[in-house]
């Protein structure tokens, strides 16, 4: 199921073999800001150096999952939806996809896909299920997109919508064309009535600190990160049904505690879409 580094007949001990603990890692990291405990000191280390370039950069970590769980009630109450495909999925926290859809929707069926061996290891968390739904992990890479629907459709009914779940992954495709190219060819091959909710850092001249993090991440850490301008990141939605409010900070994407404030913008963009 995957082109990573070929297993032994020992999952543990190739598991083991592919997770590097000398080097950050992204997915950790992010674990490390949301208070997880599924990282190591050189990430924590690395962390707290980019915190200090960037003191939100936590911020954006926990608006992305916020804005998460409010995609996915949204497509549960509101259009119906109840298979998603998660790919990029990270290490599991609170409210994973499968918790907040089967709250609403016991019977929603869940497909995630990661190719991080430390993801690979803690897999067993996102695979708890209702009895009436079901949840499968898949090792595998974004690229690999026959072999992540091959498998997947093991789990999900591809004649009926699918809600793709990209949160914080194409930033590690770092040529345009392949980016743009591996969305496009996923929602071409789900029905119409499925959905994409797409999440990406992004540059702006208001948000400088942001650059020098990265700058930093890409200089110290695994894997390289491509940051797109908000503009950029709306193109990954050309030709299907942007929802309101449209490409927006994640903290801003239909906030569920409206005081008369605007929540604080953060560098995460991200945004929900219809496949007429």
């Amino acid at each position: 199921m995957t082109d990573n580094p070929a297993a032994t007949n020992d999952v543990a001990v190739s598991l083991r073999a592919r997770i590097n603990t000398s080097q950050p890692h992204t997915a950790r990291i992010w674990n490390y800001w949301l208070g997880g405990k599924d990282n190591y000191e050189v990430d924590r280390a690395a962390g707290d150096q980019i915190r200090q370039l960037h003191p939100g950069i936590g911020e954006y970590a926990r608006a992305d999952r916020l804005f998460l769980g409010r995609a996915v009630r949204h497509l549960v109450e509101e259009a119906g939806i109840r298979q998603f495909l998660d790919v990029g999925t990270g290490l599991p926290t609170a409210d994973n996809t499968h918790e907040v859809a089967q709250r609403i929707a016991p019977e929603s069926r869940i497909v995630y896909v990661d190719n991080d061996p430390l993801v690979l290891a803690h897999a067993r968390a996102l695979l708890t299920s209702t009895p009436e739904g079901r949840t499968d992990y898949l090792d595998e890479d974004l690229r690999n997109v026959d072999a992540i629907l091959e498998h997947a459709s093991k789990t999900l009914d591809f004649s009926e919508p699918v809600a793709l779940i990209l949160l914080g992954v194409v930033i590690f495709i770092g040529e345009d064309d392949e980016a743009y190219g591996l969305v496009r060819t996923l929602m071409d091959r789900l029905p119409a009535g499925s959905h994409l909710v797409l999440s990406h850092t992004v540059t702006h001249p208001s948000m400088p600190d942001v650059d020098e993090a990265v700058k930093f991440w890409n200089e110290h850490g695994t894997p390289k990160l491509t940051q797109r301008t908000p503009e950029d990141v709306t193109r990954f939605f050309d030709g299907f049904q942007l929802l309101e409010p449209g490409v927006v900070s994640c903290s801003r994407w239909r906030p569920e505690h409206d005081n008369g404030a605007e929540p604080e913008e953060v560098a995460m963009f991200g945004g929900v879409a219809r496949k007429d």
